[in-house]
């Protein structure tokens, strides 16, 4: 087979967007995914039976190290599937805020700016179905009342406007019950691709080749892959720092330890692990609530905890239903009928790092988020719990309440809270930033504002891990983004 022109390693919310766009200006493409097709598959497709997709072949399951001041039990969940993630997470759709970009321009990502990335959204909503939560259910309605009781007020979170604090419906990528993940959105139907996009299913990619300091191929489980043009990895915020690092670009002492040629140091990668922690408080109810959101979800609210910040600084997913993952094996009790908020840090100041277990491309990687090693992590997520109970104090919502499962009552100074929030913390499911954007005297940089890595020629990265710093929203839609600019900074269409 001659080279490609272009090789991209992940088929998930950056690599179907980078391949298609690549594919369709007419370079020669070829897209690697380690999982199988979703093409037909109805779990995929469905986006109410996400559920049934974790823990399965379909889904890394990546455990964490232990963690000291956090849930050492939190295990994350990434699509091993066409559209990656996007094929296996809750849809939930957000633009990048202005906020974000802004600081990732200051960060050195020149050529991301609000304004320069706005055409980029355009495009995604242009092929990506956007809809609205129900807006029919009553459990809503008074939750919308409370908040506004607590200082809170009614926000259209379409991806259109920017996030600020309040409360509203969220918006997913779907139509129906259809799933709109970047492979179906961007991909489907394979059959329309001819030569000019090979994909390339169950084909795990263990090491990028090298001649020199260029990139000029993967070699695979199922064979050896050559590519004239650009490399592309957009394995994820795990695997592709893990992938970099068993290809002899990263920390040369790890490498070294782990019995790895260097082939160029990059200090950073692997460096910045980034995420947004969660934690969950919860009520039984005293009647059920109508169950007219897919996955139990349709509303999110965002706050403050002071009045002079430029964005909010907490923000909790509402669920019609008891969330009891993490609470649960700990004793707390559940109930049939309730519901849950789930605060989380939306700029979480607690940084991780991924590390290879081994020399060994099947072995997986040492995970360590270094969750709430920042005291003002800790400090949001417990001003997020003490702000969810004070919109269920209020009335409409106070009235559907008939016990508060967890924390519990009993709970009640900001020591206890944190520590609880701690105990039973879990996650949003967004790991980012372990290859990072940055200047060129940041030594923690992995690649510059074109997602060029550092130091080789051909080899670019596209997806979470080039976070400089995390967003404050659920980042899928920022991911699709991501590829369409890093195809359109290789077709030096890029404005």
């Amino acid at each position: 087979m001659k080279p490609f022109d272009h090789i991209i390693i992940g088929a998930g919310s950056a690599g179907c967007v980078a391949a298609t766009t690549l594919a369709k200006s007419g370079r020669r493409v070829a897209l690697i995914e380690a999982g199988g097709s979703d093409e037909g598959f109805f779990d995929a497709l469905d986006a109410g039976r996400w559920k049934n997709l974790v823990g399965t072949k379909h889904d890394y399951d990546y455990q964490i190290e232990p963690q000291p001041h956090g849930n050492s039990s939190i295990r994350h969940t990434r699509g091993k599937i066409l559209g990656g993630t996007s094929s296996i997470n809750t849809i939930i759709a957000w633009r990048t805020p202005d906020y974000d970009l802004e600081r990732w321009v200051e960060q050195g990502a020149k050529g991301w700016s609000p304004n320069e990335i706005s055409p980029l959204f355009d495009r995604i909503f242009s092929q990506v179905h956007i809809e609205t939560s129900s807006l029919e259910n009553p459990f809503h309605h008074d939750l919308i009342e409370a908040a506004s009781q607590a200082g809170l007020g009614l926000i259209d979170f379409s991806p259109k406007n920017q996030v600020r604090d309040g409360v509203g419906y969220l918006y997913f990528n779907k139509k129906g019950r259809m799933r709109q993940s970047a492979s179906v959105a961007f991909l489907h139907p394979l059959s329309q691709w001819g030569d000019e996009l090979t994909v390339l299913t169950n084909t795990k990619a263990h090491k990028i080749l090298f001649d020199g300091d260029r990139a000029i191929g993967v070699e695979t489980d199922k064979g050896t892959f050559y590519s004239d043009g650009d490399l592309i990895l957009s394995a994820g915020a795990f695997a592709s720092p893990t992938l970099l690092m068993q290809s002899g670009v990263g920390p040369a002492t790890h490498l070294s330890d782990v019995g790895i040629t260097v082939q160029r140091e990059l200090l950073g990668v692997g460096e910045n692990l980034l995420d947004h922690p969660d934690s969950m408080i919860g009520w039984e109810t005293h009647r059920p609530i109508p169950a007219v959101d897919l996955n139990a979800m349709g509303m999110a609210l965002f706050g403050k905890t002071d009045p002079s910040l430029p964005v909010p600084d907490i923000m909790a997913h509402v669920g019609t239903a008891v969330f009891d993952t993490y609470t649960k094996p700990h004793g707390y009790p559940t109930a049939t009928n309730g519901f849950s908020f789930s605060p989380n840090v939306a700029r979480a100041r607690s940084t991780g790092t991924v590390r290879l277990r081994s020399n060994n491309p099947a072995d997986r990687p040492l995970i360590d988020f270094r969750y709430f090693t920042d005291p003002y992590d800790r400090f949001i997520l417990t001003e997020g719990i003490k702000l969810s109970r004070r919109i269920a104090a209020e009335h409409p919502l106070k009235d559907w309440i008939k016990r508060e499962l967890f924390p519990g009552i009993e709970v009640q100074s900001d020591e206890e809270i944190s520590a609880y929030a701690r105990k039973v913390a879990g996650t949003v499911y967004h790991p980012a930033g372990t290859c990072k954007m940055g200047v060129v005297d940041d030594e923690t940089a992995v690649v510059d504002a074109q997602l060029r890595v550092r130091g080789i020629e051909n080899l670019r990265v596209a997806d979470a891990s080039i976070f400089p710093t995390m967003i404050g929203v659920n980042p899928n839609i920022t991911i699709m983004m991501i590829g369409m600019k890093c195809a359109d900074m290789i077709l030096g269409s890029d404005s």
